[in-house]
């Protein structure tokens, strides 16, 4: 059986830190897998790290930076079945690489060319929202659907702490549990919805606290430990493919970065404890662990990380290279009986763009 750690409260922890707190162990994950989570881990946060640098270069627009969310979102990813479906926010725009995507196509999402826009089924990765938990709905009716098909797959949802405060949430969770949708809802709850701080969002003592209303079962783990998010979704999977209905995963971290690139957080957030944070960070602290686990090496770390940034480098340099986009795409999908003024908009916008 796993070994999961005493910690605070019920938050759920595997990874020591060495000294006072010892390491636990997850059953089924052999070096091999250990070190692909690994991987993992080091591709994300390179493709976070390169693309706060382009967008400061010009070569991506407005990005969401998910700096120490890695674990959440590479744990989660790792327990899932290639047949099962990644329902992403915003601020998962890169899952899709966990899943073979092309760097490229998700650097061409952020620089706003079609280039960008993926074939979910190609994948199993649905289009990411933006506007807030509207994901949860897509993710629930799928399972859903899924189910009454009598297909053997799951959803998984991922969400910041200020989508539980939307009613696309409430909607989606509702359903969810009435219909034992096989979905797992995951929350990123980072404590922060951009600038508005999770004690004037909600007065429940936890966001799992919340799942009981929705007649699911609520669990909360280290947002920080990938093989604590690992456990509880692999768990969370085997509930919902069992025909048990949906899981909510609270995930629980503390935002180490800003909201974006466009976000000042300095005026409220609490830059103690961001610096603790940081010295823990999930990657590095994942890392120590292999270490101590005799798993890898000085020579192995940086073949991986330098593996991670030619891919990032060769992405960026794909994604330029792709022919601009004809502005036609902005109107062709817009009416189905498009009024007469739109062809005189869009010759506008030609002329605006050839200048």
């Amino acid at each position: 059986m796993s070994r999961v750690l005493p910690a605070e409260g019920d938050l759920r922890r595997i990874i020591g830190d060495g000294e006072k707190i010892p390491d636990g162990e997850v059953d089924g994950l052999g070096s091999d897998e250990l070190l692909a989570l690994y991987r993992n881990l080091v591709l994300l946060r390179t493709y976070d790290e390169r693309s706060v640098v382009y967008h400061r270069q010009g070569r991506v627009g407005t990005y969401a930076i998910f700096w120490n969310h890695e674990a959440l979102q590479a744990g989660s990813v790792f327990a899932l079945e290639d047949r099962d479906w990644i329902f992403p926010a915003y601020r998962e725009s890169a899952i899709g690489l966990l899943r073979g995507m092309p760097a490229s196509t998700v650097l061409s999402w952020w620089r706003g060319h079609p280039a960008g826009w993926w074939n979910p089924t190609d994948y199993n990765v649905a289009s990411i929202c933006v506007p807030i938990a509207t994901q949860i709905p897509h993710a629930v009716g799928f399972a859903w659907g899924s189910r009454l098909k009598g297909e053997d797959r799951i959803a998984l949802t991922l969400f910041g702490d200020g989508a539980t405060s939307e009613g696309a949430f409430h909607e989606g969770a509702t359903f969810a549990g009435v219909m034992k949708a096989p979905v797992v809802l995951l929350c990123n709850n980072n404590q922060w919805a951009i600038s508005t701080p999770l004690s004037k969002q909600t007065a429940a003592p936890t966001l799992a606290d919340k799942a009981i209303g929705y007649g699911m079962p609520g669990v909360r783990v280290d947002g920080g430990d990938v093989l604590a998010v690992y456990e509880a979704t692999r768990d969370a999977a085997l509930r919902a493919r069992a025909g048990d209905g949906p899981t909510f995963i609270e995930a629980l971290s503390y935002r180490a970065a800003p909201h974006a690139t466009a976000d000042d957080p300095s005026i409220y957030i609490d830059s103690e404890r961001v610096d603790e944070e940081r010295e823990n960070e999930c990657v590095g602290r994942y890392e120590r662990y292999l270490r101590r686990l005799g798993l890898i090496s000085d020579a192995e770390v940086e073949e991986i990380k330098q593996e991670a940034l030619d891919l990032m480098r060769a992405g960026i340099a794909q994604a330029e290279a792709e022919p601009p986009a004809d502005p036609s795409l902005v109107f062709e999908h817009a009416y189905a009986d498009p009024p007469p003024s739109q062809a005189n908009d869009l010759a506008e916008l030609r002329r605006i763009l050839d200048r």
